[in-house]
């Protein structure tokens, strides 16, 4: 695997997240990007319900600093039994 990136850092990026719809979905999800990239406001936060409500896509946009601070966010989302998909 190449160390290069094809972004530019620091740099914004959209993570989004996929889950079953559940009260504590939005709380896990920042909490764990807030965790790695602090502060974020709720304007870069976008939530969409899927057709028949039983799932909600988020999508958070950071400042991202470094590559590996991104990996974190990933490794620690995928690592949630409540993320079904983090991009």
């Amino acid at each position: 695997m190449s160390d290069e990136s094809l972004l530019t850092f620091p740099c914004e990026i959209d993570i989004k997240v996929i889950g079953r719809r559940t009260t504590s979905l939005r709380a896990t999800v920042l909490g764990i990007v807030r965790a790695h990239c602090g502060v974020v406001e709720d304007s870069r936060v976008r939530e969409r319900h899927s057709s028949e409500g039983n799932y909600l896509s988020m999508s958070v946009t950071v400042l991202a600093e470094t590559r590996e601070q991104i990996d974190a966010v990933y490794r620690e989302l995928t690592a949630s039994d409540q993320v079904l998909m983090a991009l």
